[in-house]
């Protein structure tokens, strides 16, 4: 870490400017706002800052620079002229001076540095890169202006006044943390933000009205995607800094799991392929024990928990218990492999229509397919959990009528930086992937848009 963050208090304080042109000005606008007595120290003053002078807002010295001006009162020095030799001089005073410099546009020279602001007082929002990439900063900055809500400081203002009712309706801290979570997730803070204070004070009244007793613990089934933790939803992401615990399959990479709250209590439930270290039946009760606890639950399966996830299964049991549950969907490892290995799985020329099927044997070990289903021209075949039957199910589909130069592929660790696409067809997939020696997870898929890789890859 090249700086130490921190914010000053300057209200009252004086700073020191040296330099009265359009850059000083910027700067004076930021102290101004922060409360700073101004002190500017230039032979002339922009228009800008001639203003805020005759107006009495700052005190104007109109000399060249000398080190007396860094006086017994002086908190901060900010020089900003054009002359690279004066700010090195201001720069090299404040230092002897023991005193935090800021030289504009010269982090090497500066003790401080001011970062882009995204200002909703009482929240104040600083970003920097030292100097390294201000124009991704620049869009940065942008980014969060346009997401965070222009009445937010109202909102944390009208919630500090709260916080007394709160902490008295809901006594126990953990609970109440929960409650601040509903507050700023939910209709109080969306009424608040709309300008309608009566409305949000009602719906208030009502969260802490519910919330009295023991607290309930719920379950939230989340899709995590195909593996590029940058691919999760955000309401994913709230959940996954919500949760109390997370119940995950080890097909997670660690780039997710990093995404979950610190703090919460991981159990790793561990689906992979061909190993199994809880059965479904204790996953659900698992579920349905921890919520029982008063915990909120965080099931993270990876792809979506309703496509060959069995979170069906896991909300019948959630439901049988009186368990509150919520889905949330994610991308699924088919769409996420076909994108980043570059084959669209429906194409105009190429495939009309798009099956889903699981290559996962039933506990006798048999294969129960649609095979005739799956052989047709003009769509696209996608068998999640297929690899160690592969050979099974190409020669399946062979002998029911699909050449054996039909191209097929299969896509290991979808969307990660260490994704790999195999190629071949029918005939040939099987004898690669068994030479390539697969461990993470893998999707087989199967049609002419294979070919279309050639062309149309684009990671990496």
């Amino acid at each position: 870490m090249d700086y130490f963050p921190f914010f000053l208090a300057l209200r009252g304080r004086r700073v020191l400017v040296v330099g009265g042109g359009e850059i000083a000005a910027r700067k004076v606008r930021l102290l101004r706002r922060a409360g700073a007595r101004i002190r500017v120290l230039a032979p002339r003053l922009c228009a800008e800052l001639d203003a805020l002078a005759t107006q009495g807002a700052l005190d104007w010295q109109a000399a060249p620079y000398s080190a007396a001006a860094i006086d017994a009162d002086t908190w901060f020095v900010l020089a900003a002229t054009d002359d690279e030799a004066v700010n090195a001089q201001v720069a090299a005073d404040a230092e002897r001076a023991r005193l935090w410099v800021n030289v504009v546009d010269d982090p090497r020279r500066s003790s401080a540095i001011t970062p882009a602001i995204v200002d909703r007082n009482p929240l104040l929002v600083a970003l920097s890169s030292g100097g390294r990439a201000p124009v991704y900063i620049r869009q940065l900055r942008a980014r969060l202006e346009r997401e965070l809500p222009p009445r937010l400081g109202e909102l944390l203002e009208w919630l500090g006044t709260q916080r007394a009712r709160i902490a008295q309706a809901i006594p126990d801290m953990v609970q109440r943390l929960r409650v601040w979570e509903r507050i700023v997730d939910g209709p109080v803070a969306s009424r608040k933000l709309a300008g309608d204070t009566a409305a949000a004070d009602a719906a208030l009244g009502r969260l802490l009205e519910a919330e009295q007793g023991a607290p309930q613990g719920e379950v939230w089934l989340v899709g995590a995607g195909p593996g590029d933790p940058d691919l999760l939803t955000l309401k994913a992401l709230r959940r996954m800094q919500q949760a109390d615990v997370v119940v995950h399959d080890r097909l997670l990479g660690p780039q997710i799991l990093d995404l979950v709250r610190r703090d919460a209590e991981r159990i790793d439930a561990g689906k992979r392929r061909s190993r199994h270290t809880l059965p479904q039946e204790d996953i659900n009760a698992l579920l349905v024990r921890l919520a029982r606890e008063g915990k909120r639950v965080l099931r993270l399966k990876g792809g979506d928990p309703f496509v060959f996830g069995r979170g069906g299964e896991e909300i019948a049991e959630l439901l049988a218990a009186g368990v509150p549950f919520e889905v949330i969907p994610g991308i699924t490892a088919a769409n996420g492999a076909a994108a980043y290995a570059g084959m669209p799985l429906t194409h105009r020329d190429h495939a009309q229509s798009c099956v889903f099927v699981t290559g996962h044997p039933r506990a006798d070990g048999a294969l129960s397919l649609p095979w005739a289903t799956l052989v047709p021209p003009g769509q696209t075949v996608v068998i999640y959990m297929g690899l160690t039957r592969l050979e099974d199910i190409c020669a399946q589909l062979i002998a029911y009528g699909a050449p054996a130069q039909r191209p097929a592929a299969m896509v290991e660790n979808a969307s990660r930086a260490e994704q790999r696409v195999i190629v071949g067809d029918l005939a040939t997939l099987p004898q690669k992937v068994a030479q390539a020696q697969p461990e993470g997870p893998g999707l087989v898929i199967i049609g002419e848009v294979v070919r279309l890789r050639a062309q149309l890859s684009w990671w990496r």
